[in-house]
């Protein structure tokens, strides 16, 4: 097949869509099997603001030649990748039993990890009534209630419930598909959920999930991106700002394309509207701006690469968030970038699993084979492959580069760490060879390759999460009177980080979820997508 990307098309970087026809051999329009089911569907899509702005090409000029060809590679990575997301058709899950809790709970000689600060209360007995946690303490000193549910904790470790701060929800392929994307999160231990690109229907979910009546993470929504292609001015702006207040959503999500005064616009209106606004960086308003006016999240760690290049090189044709820029970074202004970040009180999300996954040279068909795969849709995870490895084969993409771009991350990642800059965790999924839930595992990973420590990692998918959303008396650290969000490992996370991924259960809001129903749940979308 051969992908045709018209010159208009390409001259939108800042559109937001893209209008992608696969063309086959004989400039046919092809057909793509969906599902296992057999149906056919036409590939003729709509690219997300998500997936356009991966492309993230700082460049207003695309006359070269070689740099509209990575921009297409990268755009074909993207839109594969939306293929699966917005138009494979999910298996139908089993109805949702109620969410809501009832009776009460107690786990049993549990070794308690209560991320208020880095310890572990051992052979503890954590009893929940209905959907908080009502008393904590060694098991030689707390009496389980009569007629308890209780569960076996010994040898296990408790934390708080993850959260993945750059979640996306599927914004079109019916509500299945959504519910399933949710459960996915959920059972990798995310309780907590920020929805990165809101649609009117995500807000229903909302309430739904709230309520008990769906079971997933609890959800924060943004409202359709502001960018340059829905942002035509800075009134527009303002407009947008009060409709999204109005209609429900919790934050602003910004893309690239907004001019600085259309920016400007909108920070003005949120502030007045008690709104926060979070997301990308825009090429004309620029990192110190953004801290400046203290934009609640940067993701991606945006504009990070521009602001730390050397003397006299230049930003014009920035690529992927700065990846060809590496070579030019002054790496003795990560320090004073991460003192300003703190200074401001703006937190990051770095999404590090994503950069890693689209631009290190690691083969595609063996990340194809990675065991959470089998419960993406096939002609998504396929789409994948043939975008990574088109990317990868681009005359221009250099994986030493590639590395260079990683490392100078990690040490940002450090830095905005020491100096105090709050960090979120997150990992921008589903994505390229992102799938919901499991991408954190290897986000967690990621940053203890940056050099926090297991804890710090820890840290900032739990208290970080609950302290971001101004709800630390709720949840985000284990303590009586808190909601029950948390999750039951085999092994000790402050030891190893990967203990992560061997969980005994995951409880929501006091419903128990042991590891044999999450298995079950995740056998049968497995089994729905054959290959």
């Amino acid at each position: 097949m051969v992908n045709c990307l018209s010159h208009g098309d390409r001259n939108q970087e800042h559109s937001g869509v893209f209008r992608l026809l696969w063309l086959d051999g004989k400039g046919e329009r092809s057909r793509s099997r969906a599902s296992s089911r057999g149906r056919y569907r036409r590939i003729e899509m709509s690219l997300s603001l998500k997936v356009t702005s991966m492309l993230n090409s700082r460049s207003r000029q695309y006359g070269k030649r070689s740099v509209t060809r990575v921009l297409a590679a990268i755009a074909l990575a993207a839109s594969l990748a939306s293929v699966g997301l917005l138009h494979a058709f999910p298996p139908e899950p089993d109805p949702v039993t109620d969410g809501g809790a009832e009776g009460t709970t107690a786990f049993i000689g549990v070794n308690v990890i209560p991320m208020d600060r880095e310890r572990v209360l051992p052979n503890q007995i954590v009893i929940v009534e209905g959907d908080r946690i009502v008393r904590i303490g060694p098991a030689n000193e707390v009496e389980v209630p009569k007629g308890a549910v209780t569960i076996d904790g010994r040898g296990k470790y408790m934390i708080p419930g993850l959260g993945e701060m750059h979640a996306h929800v599927p914004p079109q392929g019916g509500r299945e598909w959504m519910e399933q994307v949710l459960f996915l999160y959920l059972s990798n231990g995310i309780t907590t959920a920020r929805g990165m690109l809101g649609q009117p229907e995500h807000l229903g979910l909302r309430e739904d999930v709230h309520s008990g009546r769906v079971l997933g993470p609890r959800l924060y929504t943004s409202g359709p991106s502001l960018n340059g292609n829905s942002i035509p001015s800075a009134d527009s702006a303002r407009r947008a700002v009060a409709h999204q207040k109005q209609a429900g959503y919790d934050f602003l999500k910004i893309h690239p394309g907004l001019t600085r005064e259309q920016y400007d616009a909108m920070v003005e209106a949120a502030s007045e509207l008690g709104m926060l606004w979070a997301g990308h960086v825009p090429v004309d308003v620029g990192l110190a701006r953004a801290l400046e006016v203290h934009q609640a999240t940067i993701d991606h760690l945006d504009q990070y690469t521009e602001a730390l290049l050397e003397e006299g090189a230049s930003a014009d044709q920035s690529l992927f968030f700065g990846v060809n820029l590496a070579g030019h970074v002054d790496e003795a202004k990560i320090p004073e970038i991460a003192r300003a970040t703190a200074d401001a009180g703006v937190w990051n999300v770095p999404t590090q699993s994503l950069i890693e996954h689209v631009l290190l040279p690691d083969d595609p068909e063996q990340m194809a084979e990675r065991p959470e795969m089998k419960y993406m849709p096939p002609a998504m995870v396929q789409g994948w492959v043939r975008s990574k490895r088109s990317f990868l084969e681009n005359d221009l993409y250099d994986p030493e580069m590639a590395v260079r771009f990683v490392e100078v991350r990690r040490q940002l990642i450090k830095a905005l760490h020491d100096a105090g800059a709050g960090l979120l965790l997150g990992s921008d999924a589903p994505q390229i060879f992102q799938v919901p839930g499991f991408s954190i595992q290897a986000e967690l990973r990621m940053m203890v390759d940056s050099g926090l420590t297991p804890f710090d990692a820890l840290e900032m998918g739990t208290k970080n999460v609950a302290m971001f959303f101004d709800d630390l008396d709720e949840y985000g650290t284990i303590e009586e009177g808190k909601i029950a969000d948390f999750v039951l490992l085999e092994g000790n996370p402050l030891a190893d980080i990967t203990s992560v991924e061997r969980r005994a259960g995951v409880m929501v809001r006091g419903r128990w979820l042991p590891e044999s129903e999450i298995q079950e749940r995740l056998a049968e979308i497995a089994a729905s997508y054959e290959r």
